[in-house]
């Protein structure tokens, strides 16, 4: 008879299977962010399980509670022009699937690589570290695997960099300012002077 603990984490892995695939299949964003929600919130329930309370509790505070509601937000409040998103498609779906077979692969080596064939932990770590998984997290993350949190940092800043270009594109529908013609400017083009007849005047004449 199963464990409850392995019904559960079966029960969660499939969820978290169903919610990845209804996040790219799904024709509306709006719902396919939510699947995204729902799928870390499957994951934070594993980790769990593992035992990994720290990255649940990162998992569920800093995506589901901060990222995904601004992308909720921003889907939302943006007009997307979905038929013009989806155009394409076919064209680019080869090298999308060849892609992503590659990274499938790659996870897959760096998966085997550590976890068949291992029967205890690659470092040992005291107890007083182990008692505490946010403090034995925290010394490998800045001791042993340092060099990768300052790659992943550089890739996270690379993709802010790229997304405020991405949104600093010319819109038609947009107006912006162009603050060196208004440096440029002189008092001749945006004033006239217009003589006009006084009150007095204009008595005068009738």
């Amino acid at each position: 008879m199963l464990d409850p603990k392995t019904i559960f984490f079966y029960v969660f892995a499939a969820i978290l299977v169903i919610a990845a695939l209804r996040v790219v299949t799904a024709r509306n964003p709006v719902h396919a962010a939510l699947f995204l929600v729902l799928a870390f919130f499957t994951a934070a329930a594993i980790w769990m399980l593992l035992h990994a309370e720290f990255l649940a509790i990162l998992l569920v505070l800093v995506y589901v509670g901060a990222v995904m509601v601004l992308f909720l937000f921003v889907v939302m409040m943006l007009d997307l022009d979905l038929d013009h998103l989806r155009k394409g498609f076919k064209q680019f779906m080869p090298v999308a699937s060849l892609v992503g077979a590659i990274i499938v692969a790659e996870m897959a080596i760096v998966l085997i690589r550590g976890f068949i064939g291992t029967t205890q932990p690659v470092r040992n770590i005291s107890p007083e570290l182990a008692a505490s998984n946010t403090k034995a997290l925290g010394v490998l993350l800045y001791t042993d695997y340092l060099f990768a949190f300052e790659v992943a940092g550089i890739v996270l800043l690379v993709a802010i960099i790229a997304s405020v270009a991405l949104t600093l594109r010319r819109r038609k529908d947009t107006k912006t300012q162009n603050i060196p013609e208004q440096i440029r400017t002189r008092k001749e083009d945006r004033v006239r002077m217009v003589k006009t007849m006084s009150s007095d005047s204009s008595a005068q004449k009738e």
